[in-house]
């Protein structure tokens, strides 16, 4: 596995979480990284994702002023800091790498611009 996701957890409406992407033997830093989440029974949508520079970061209108993503090259980490949880955001949340030298304006949040992708971790919102 090249890509690890964690932080998830049971948490009530109104908390937070903040979930982390590693990357293992796998260089994060010059690579769109995306956060994507399925809920039983829904198709996998894009929930963020940021730039290779960390400059660029685009969020599904839902989560907006909600949650934020960010990185850190030097640890090779891509975070997404959940705030105001509701029970809507339930899901498996995975995070996904594009291919080294993927332009940020061609990613954007579609699963389908992602090659890479990890094991999800579990959020679950209790209301």
């Amino acid at each position: 596995v090249q890509l690890q996701a964690s932080g998830g957890g049971l948490v009530q409406a109104g908390g937070s979480l903040t979930l982390s992407c590693v990357g293992s033997a796998f260089t994060l830093d010059r690579r769109v990284i995306g956060w994507f989440r399925q809920a039983p029974g829904k198709e996998r949508e894009g929930v963020s994702c940021i730039s290779n520079s960390g400059v660029s970061t685009a969020y599904l209108d839902s989560v907006k002023g909600r949650f934020t993503i960010s990185r850190d090259n030097a640890k090779n980490t891509v975070y997404l800091q959940m705030n105001s949880l509701k029970p809507e955001d339930t899901a498996v949340y995975y995070c996904a790498a594009a291919r080294y030298g993927r332009s940020y304006s061609d990613t954007g949040l579609n699963p389908t611009s992602y090659y890479y992708w990890g094991m999800g971790t579990l959020v679950t919102v209790s209301s």
